[in-house]
C-alpha cells in the first residue's frame, strides 16, 4: 500500500505542474487538498513502521545537510549552471535503476543507487538554490530589492 501512495503521490504532483496554470482556482484547490491527504497517509504508514527516534534522526541529518547546502549554493561564487544537466541525467539514471532493482533485487545495485542518490541530491540543493538566487537577483533588478544584495 505505501508504494501505491508514493506512486499516487507522484503522479498527482507531475499532473499539478503540468496543469496549475490552466486549472480554475476551486480544481486547484480540490486536487491540492487530495494530494495533501495523500501526503498524510505516506506519512502515516512511515511513523506506524519506524521508531520515532530514527525518524527524528533521519530527518535532522537530512535538513543539516540540505541546510549546509544550500548556504554553499547561495554563498559561493563558483557557477553552478554546469551541474544542472548532469545532475538530472543521474536522477533519471537512479530512479531507472530503482526501477530496475525493483525485480532483480540486487544489494549491489541497492547501495550503489543510495549513495549516488546521496550525492545528486546534494548537488541538486545547492545547484536549485544558486538558480533560485540568480532568477531572484535578475527579477529585483532596478529595485529596491536589488540594492540589498
Amino acid at each position: 500500500v505505501p508504494i501505491v501512495l508514493i506512486i499516487a503521490q507522484l503522479g498527482l504532483v507531475i499532473y499539478l505542474s503540468g496543469w496549475i496554470q490552466k486549472m480554475s482556482a476551486s480544481l486547484a484547490t480540490g486536487v491540492f487538498m487530495l494530494y495533501s491527504g495523500l501526503t498524510g497517509l505516506t506519512f502515516s504508514f512511515i511513523f506506524l513502521v519506524y521508531t520515532s527516534s530514527s525518524i527524528a534522526s533521519a530527518f535532522l541529518t537530512t535538513a543539516g545537510t540540505f541546510a549546509a547546502m544550500s548556504f554553499y549554493g547561495y554563498t559561493t561564487k563558483k557557477d553552478l549552471t554546469s551541474w544542472g544537466s548532469f545532475l538530472f541525467m543521474g536522477l533519471i539514471g537512479i530512479i531507472i535503476a530503482s526501477v530496475v532493482n525493483m525485480f532483480i533485487q540486487s544489494e549491489a545495485i541497492y547501495w550503489v543507487t543510495t549513495y549516488a542518490g546521496v550525492l545528486i541530491f546534494v548537488g541538486l540543493t545547492a545547484y536549485d538554490t544558486q538558480r533560485i538566487k540568480n532568477m531572484n537577483i535578475i527579477g529585483n533588478e532596478g529595485t529596491e530589492e536589488d540594492t540589498k544584495e
